[in-house]
């Protein structure tokens, strides 16, 4: 009988501790239909972690957290129970921000991660031996699972399924939660949003015209001239400053602009590729697929045929 634990620690999110619990229990029913020789999976919520190292796992799950990385003493105090479990053969798992408290635990040092975009750049600074990657919204590295966003419990909760149950019983129970069991990335939900609050007033100056200019052909010495540098100062400085080169972060810019108006609006592809400044529509929609994932035609539900031919 495989046991998963999941971890209630201070600031958990609560409806991902309740809905996993429910997920994987339910999953128990298509069992005995499906592999009746494949025990149940038991589920324990867990606050305990001192009685918890008592009791071996064969998974144990670390929950989101609403307000970001739980605090301090909770990653420290979650941790030493983390490395105990994994020491003792179980499978240790994380989503979103409960990347934090495994990352503490040391397991994840040297090792591919992902969690929340929107954390990925704390995460990495805080832990610089972990190999985050936060386009993905799942990494199965064998022993260890991270997951990303706040609704990715979902998905690690099938992946737990079909390892511990089988894919048919993960199939059955996807469609009783309506859950696409196929497999996604971050890159879909993550807006690109430049930071604007580096300190570096030079670079600042060039964002703000590169902001009110992007359909234009701004080339990196038009950048350079509007910060007031030489050009090798204002590359060196503009990615310490945004963390992209000055190509990219235009690239950036654009396909966020124009991934709004193919949210928001029915213009066509042609006209927001010109519109954000590629003349070439196939070009933009290449460009397009690299930064975000999915064609535009997949994200605004269009057929291909209104699409340009690739």
């Amino acid at each position: 009988m495989p046991r998963a634990a999941i971890a209630s620690y201070a600031g958990a999110q609560q409806s991902a501790v309740l809905g996993l619990k429910d997920l994987l229990e339910a999953a128990n029913a298509f069992r005995t239909s499906a592999v009746p020789d494949t025990g149940e999976i038991e589920v324990t919520i867990l606050g305990d972690f001192a009685t918890g190292t008592a009791t071996r796992f064969e998974a144990i799950i670390l929950p989101p957290c609403l307000d970001g990385p739980p605090d301090r003493d909770e990653i420290t105090r979650t941790a030493a129970w983390i490395q105990a479990q994994h020491d003792n053969g179980a499978l240790v798992c994380s989503i979103c921000a409960g990347a934090f408290p495994l990352a503490q635990s040391g397991l994840l040092n040297g090792r591919p991660a992902t969690t929340h975009w929107a954390l990925a750049e704390e995460l990495a600074k805080t832990f610089p031996e972990v190999h985050v990657d936060e386009e993905k919204l799942i990494i199965d590295d064998g022993d260890i699972i991270t997951a990303g966003g706040l609704m990715a419990w979902t998905d690690l909760g099938l992946r737990l399924i079909a390892r511990f149950l089988g894919t048919a019983v993960m199939l059955e129970t996807a469609r009783l939660f309506l859950i696409d069991p196929g497999e996604r990335e971050q890159s879909y939900y993550n807006l690109f949003v430049p930071n604007l609050s580096h300190g570096d007033g030079n670079v600042l100056k060039a964002q703000h015209w590169v902001q009110a200019n992007h359909q234009s052909s701004a080339s990196v010495p038009d950048m350079a001239s509007i910060a007031g540098l030489g050009t090798r100062t204002f590359l060196r400085r503009f990615r310490a400053a945004t963390g992209h080169n000055p190509s990219d972060y235009l690239q950036r810019l654009r396909i966020n602009k124009a991934r709004e108006q193919l949210e928001l609006t029915t213009n066509g592809v042609e006209a927001i590729a010109a519109e954000v400044g590629y003349m070439d529509a196939p070009t933009f929609s290449k460009l397009f697929r690299k930064v975000v994932g999915p064609s535009p035609a997949i994200l605004t539900g269009r057929k291909p045929d209104d699409l340009p031919k690739q």
